[in-house]
């Protein structure tokens, strides 16, 4: 098992910084959990804390249901990977991997036994004899990955151990923790503030904003339910369109941004009169959740709101294209588009029409927050 549990964890700094502000959440036995956020959230410190290294100023942490918040790292059954691989390199390979539980008095046959093991599972086991300054970047994140796994832990806490490699050797060791998360079935709690790391891998997301919990939940349910702005903002590449308008229900329910009006269809209008008050509200949608129209070539659904714009940037990505529009409005509209079509005969000067999905239209109160669809 690897069942970790916090209730009501704070950390501060003195008595003006406050870190980690209560946060309550569980995290799965086997799960591979990522802790996301941006600089300064208060994910690394949570980590420290879980692992030992930092001591809550309040709440509890269990493992398995044992209270081990004034435990040291040494009582709680777990291994940690850290961002500084740390390998001597004055040892090979085995000997980095091995020093753990020859310092834990394990004997040769079984160290060797499982040295080779791991190493197979890393696909590092030709690389033994060898020094870690003889290997790729890739392959000495495998050797630190292996010298935590050796001792098999029932929790591995890796803190940011993909974000000094490039970007090709990033990608791998990503795909390469997931396999090795698959094949062993070890808890990984992983913080990152890569949100592409950990919507590709992660089983389960706790992302923090300012030491807060914003939300705990599975990728996707963070992406299409965010519990708030802020998730809504910060997951997603690009990110959600976000801007104010005013929502009124006359004898047409719509909304109304100034410079221009999404009507929202009579199929749809009562799921937004039972749960959003008329007044202001900050509205949401997802770049693919908008469709540059065409002429005939487009056709919409009936009563499917629409936007006029002008097309001010174009970003291409190869298999799509990104098109900033001016609506009139105080930020730019991001479309993201794979229609050939669209790609071929949309460029930067260019008025356009843009149709709005009405059943992905995400509503926030403007003074909480909060998600109010």
């Amino acid at each position: 098992m690897g069942e970790v549990t916090l209730q009501n964890v704070s950390k501060r700094f003195g008595d003006d910084v406050v870190a980690v502000d209560g946060i309550d959440a569980s995290f799965s036995d086997g799960a591979y959990t990522m802790i996301l956020g941006p600089s300064g959230c208060g994910k690394t410190t949570t980590l420290r804390m879980i692992a030992g290294l930092e001591t809550p100023s309040e709440g509890e942490i269990l493992i398995n249901d044992e209270r081990v918040t004034n435990e040291p790292p040494q009582k709680r059954d777990l291994s940690l990977v850290f961002q500084n691989l740390a390998l001597w390199d004055h040892k090979t390979v085995e000997e980095n991997l091995a020093f753990g539980m020859r310092m834990r008095g394990v004997d040769r046959e079984e160290r060797r036994a499982r040295v080779v093991e791991i190493a197979e599972i890393l696909r590092i086991e030709d690389k033994l004899d060898e020094s870690p300054a003889a290997l790729s970047g890739g392959q000495q994140q495998r050797v630190a990955l292996g010298r935590s796994l050796v001792r098999e832990p029932e929790l591995l806490l890796l803190d940011e151990p993909l974000s000094s490699l490039d970007e090709r050797l990033r990608l791998e060791m990503r795909t390469e923790l997931a396999r090795v998360h698959q094949e062993l079935g070890t808890t990984f709690i992983h913080v990152t503030h890569n949100q592409e790391d950990a919507m590709t891998i992660a089983d389960e997301i706790l992302l923090l904003n300012g030491g807060r919990l914003q939300q705990f939940d599975d990728p996707l349910e963070l992406y299409h339910n965010p519990a708030n702005e802020f998730v809504a903002d910060f997951i997603g590449s690009p990110s959600m369109n976000l801007f104010d308008a005013t929502f009124v229900t006359d004898e047409e329910t719509y909304l109304d941004a100034g410079a221009f009006r999404l009507t929202i269809p009579a199929r749809a209008s009562d799921a937004f009169r039972d749960n959003v008050d008329e007044g202001d509200v900050r509205v949401g949608v997802r770049p693919e959740s908008f469709r540059v129209l065409l002429d005939d070539r487009s056709p919409v659904r009936n009563g499917t709101p629409t936007i006029d714009a002008t097309v001010t940037i174009v970003e291409t990505f190869g298999d799509f294209n990104w098109y900033y529009l001016d609506a009139d409005i105080d930020t730019d509209i991001v479309v993201q588009s794979a229609d050939e079509a669209v790609m071929a005969g949309v460029d930067v000067g260019d008025a356009v029409t843009v149709a709005a999905d009405v059943d992905r239209l995400h509503l926030f109160d403007p003074r909480t927050e909060a998600a109010l669809l």
